[in-house]
């Protein structure tokens, strides 16, 4: 098949397949969409996003981001230090902190087990988490990993690893969306909201 964009508008869509979610086609229209664009907007953008990945880090007690050596969450003294929140990913933070339900602090682990992928307990660093939660008069643990395969094993090895900490370990509920049908509930799912169903 011929070449239809150049070499630079073809490497440029090749790298936008690299975003989650991104395939061949969508990298195509986001590209011939910033070609329609305003050269000044398309500069800023690109400036933007140099200027965020130079100047974004991890926070060095929870792993949120931040732009600082600690995040905002962490510095803030009203949260409740007691409780810990444990999420895969700092989107996840960002879902937990819109909910509005959750005054606590997090830890972030930056993925979840996967010996597949070669992920461990090591590559995520779970000692250090369970270290911090060893010695900071945490109370409670929340883990809030995600409904699969891999957020499950993460979760059960820290419900084992927290075990002689005596620290209470809890996991986030997990059911029936609002708004769905039962019949289009995958099993998973409809066993969880059973499990965890609630007196009325």
């Amino acid at each position: 098949m011929a070449q239809i964009y150049s070499d630079r508008l073809e490497k440029l869509m090749k790298s936008f397949t690299q975003f989650p979610g991104i395939g061949a086609k969508s990298a195509e229209r986001m590209v011939l969409h910033l070609l329609k664009q305003d050269r000044v907007r398309v500069e800023e953008m690109a400036r933007l996003m140099a200027e965020a990945r130079a100047n974004t880090f991890f926070c060095e007690r929870c792993n949120n981001l931040t732009e600082k050596k600690i995040c905002h969450i962490c510095e803030d003294d009203s949260r409740d230090r007691s409780t810990i929140c444990v999420v895969e990913e700092p989107k996840d933070v960002a879902s937990v902190e819109r909910s509005g339900a959750f005054r606590g602090v997090y830890y972030v682990l930056l993925g979840a087990l996967s010996p597949l992928d070669g992920i461990g307990p090591r590559e995520l660093r779970l000692d250090r988490l369970i270290k911090h939660v060893g010695k900071s008069g945490v109370k409670e643990v929340i883990l809030a990993t995600n409904p699969n395969a891999e957020g499950e094993a993460t979760a059960m090895y820290l419900v084992e690893a927290f075990k002689p900490l005596g620290v209470k370990t809890t996991r986030i509920a997990q059911g029936v969306p609002v708004g769905s049908h039962i019949e289009y509930v995958d099993q998973v799912t409809l066993q969880r909201a059973l499990e965890g169903r609630t007196a009325v």
